[in-house]
């Protein structure tokens, strides 16, 4: 059985699968969408306009902007950036989600029962 050493953040260096990305990351916590007004701030920066007030335009284009990314981010931003991709990732598609809630699915993107 192969073993990882650990770092000194307590996290496994050999890049374990056992947990979420969202638990590898120390700055995350699910506290930040339970509070989107306090998520918009780190340490004095504000993180991105409330999604609540952007057009449905400008919210497709921030969505598109975040998914264009994310890949990049995942694998090589600090572990701030990723969790705030993360947080702003969660609050733009929670909020795409409140004003489409009947979105139109494509058929060929369902699996057989």
């Amino acid at each position: 059985m192969m073993t990882g050493s650990v770092r000194e953040d307590g996290f496994a260096s050999s890049g374990s699968t056992d947990m979420s990305p969202e638990q590898r990351v120390p700055e995350w916590g699910g506290d930040q969408l339970a509070d989107p007004a306090g998520a918009t701030e780190f340490d004095g920066d504000v993180l991105g306009v409330d999604p609540t007030e952007l057009t449905d335009d400008d919210l497709i284009r921030e969505m598109h902007s975040l998914h264009r990314t994310r890949l990049d981010t995942l694998r090589h931003a600090a572990d701030s950036a990723l969790a705030n991709h993360l947080r702003r990732t969660a609050e733009l598609e929670t909020e795409y989600l409140a004003r489409h809630p009947g979105r139109e699915v494509d058929p060929n993107r369902l699996r057989d029962s």
